[in-house]
């Protein structure tokens, strides 16, 4: 979803001689797989979108998996940026770095200040070692390496695997197979009380591109919509717009989370980049997308 999304605004800036590979043209976590890449395209700049990445069930179920891989990925990116003179590399973070009871909204001075969400703390983890790694090849060889943290995203291409994906395409694909199905009502995870934030994946890589060219600081920096929503309402919206007339039911067994998660993303607003897709219309433009990918027997 975000490597498409992209390559999508990096061509609409006029960038050429865009390189991509796929997780299964170049397995990022084999260390000898990536210096070949590096040693043979030699690119100028990177950006860091992999990752192995999931929703609670996944983060919660894959600990150890979602600790190695990240860590492997991140490490042979970063180390062989350095190592074949890439200009510029932006990395991917998250907004689980973030201490679980940190205040709200999320500053990026908080980081390192309090205990992580522990249903995410390998991927947390592993994200917070990577903006690290960042600022610690800067510090030693003068690396620009810059971070960027997303909060939570959505959008064209997204996962929508029943098991693992996150809350807000995991909505879309139960909203839309129960109305397909005829099913009277949709089981929730949690109470429905965690407030969340989400932004539009091609706002995002808008994001990006401004960031890499614009911003050259060690300091990471938040990417977020600026507006948060409670799980509850975010199902009524999804409901409302697949058009769901069954019962909402929450599951009251099943973990929350993290209370809240908003990002401040002053710092970045300040430099002049603000999101442009309102949350019901990403949602609506992310269902088109999902139906038109969507096996036979469920649309």
């Amino acid at each position: 979803m975000v490597g498409s999304a992209i390559i999508r605004a990096l061509q609409r800036n006029g960038f050429e001689n865009i390189i991509t590979r796929t997780s299964r043209e170049l397995d990022l976590r084999n260390q000898s797989e990536v210096e070949t890449f590096f040693k043979n395209e030699k690119p100028d700049y990177v950006i860091d979108a992999a990752a192995k990445v999931g929703g609670i069930l996944a983060n919660n179920t894959y600990r150890a998996e979602f600790l190695y891989d990240n860590l492997c990925i991140q490490n042979n990116v970063i180390h062989h940026s350095w190592k074949y003179g890439v200009k510029k590399l932006l990395f991917l973070g998250s907004s689980c770095i973030y201490p679980k009871l940190a205040p709200q909204p999320l500053k990026e001075d908080y980081l390192l200040s309090g205990f992580l969400e522990p249903t995410n703390e390998p991927y947390a983890i592993a994200k917070i070692a990577g903006i690290k790694m960042c600022e610690y090849y800067r510090e030693q060889y003068g690396c620009n390496f810059i971070s960027a943290m997303p909060t939570n995203l959505y959008g064209i291409n997204d996962n929508y695997h029943p098991d693992n994906s996150h809350v807000l395409p995991a909505l879309i694909r139960k909203f839309h197979e129960a109305r397909s199905l005829g099913k009277s009502e949709v089981v929730i995870w949690g109470d429905g009380t965690p407030l969340r934030e989400f932004l539009y994946a091609d706002d995002l890589a808008d994001a990006l591109v401004f960031l890499l060219l614009n911003y050259n600081e060690k300091q990471f920096i938040n990417v977020g919509y600026g507006e948060d929503i409670s799980i509850a309402d975010l199902a009524n919206l999804i409901k409302d717009i697949v058009g769901f007339e069954g019962n909402l039911v929450f599951d009251n067994s099943k973990p929350n989370g993290t209370p809240r998660k908003l990002m401040d993303s002053s710092r970045l607003f300040s430099l002049g980049w603000k999101p442009g897709t309102k949350l019901r219309d990403g949602i609506r433009l992310a269902y088109q997308d999902f139906i038109s990918k969507s096996e036979p027997g469920i649309q």
